[in-house]
């Protein structure tokens, strides 16, 4: 959802890759002096989650990119729903996708963008609280919490690291 409203803030399409991917690029937000912002690559890959690293070393392979300029979006559990955190590298705590993305690059220092949605109710399944649609309140906050994440990767990709925390973890 947060890859959608990047995509449409760069008035950008998605179309399927070859690295089993979808994929929209465009400039992200303004940078100094109103130039336009950088070139942004919006993936969203087309494996399962817990399969996504093989899109994602394919794309950057493709793209020439270095493991500096990958920007992953995901799911945090162990972080309120509506709450945004911000950080470079470190552990997968357990989730899937990263432990995917991060074998299949070979680096854990990527930036994250985690996307709190809270912890499942009583003795709830996590896997199968991840997969269930949002609840009434949650749907009623979900806009403004993409618009949040959105606003956030484009204060990382023009402002960089520091900026966005600033906001973000205040």
């Amino acid at each position: 959802m947060v890859a959608d409203a990047l995509a449409s803030r760069m008035g950008a399409t998605f179309r399927t890759h070859k690295a089993r991917a979808q994929v929209a690029t465009g400039r992200l937000g303004t940078g100094p002096g109103g130039v336009p912002g950088p070139k942004t690559i919006v993936a969203k890959p087309s494996s399962f989650m817990n399969l996504s690293g093989g899109p994602v070393a394919a794309l950057m392979k493709f793209f020439s990119l270095d493991v500096s300029s990958l920007i992953v979006v995901h799911d945090e559990l162990d972080i309120p729903f509506d709450t945004l955190k911000l950080k470079r590298g470190g552990g997968d705590g357990g989730h899937n996708g990263l432990k995917s993305i991060t074998a299949a690059i070979g680096s854990k220092d990527y930036l994250r963008v985690r996307v709190g949605i809270s912890r499942p109710p009583g003795r709830m399944d996590a896997a199968a609280y991840v997969l269930k649609k949002f609840g009434t309140s949650e749907r009623r906050d979900l806009p403004m919490a993409l618009s949040d994440a959105a606003d956030a990767l484009e204060i990382l990709t023009t402002e960089g690291l520091a900026k966005a925390q600033l906001k973000y973890h205040s």
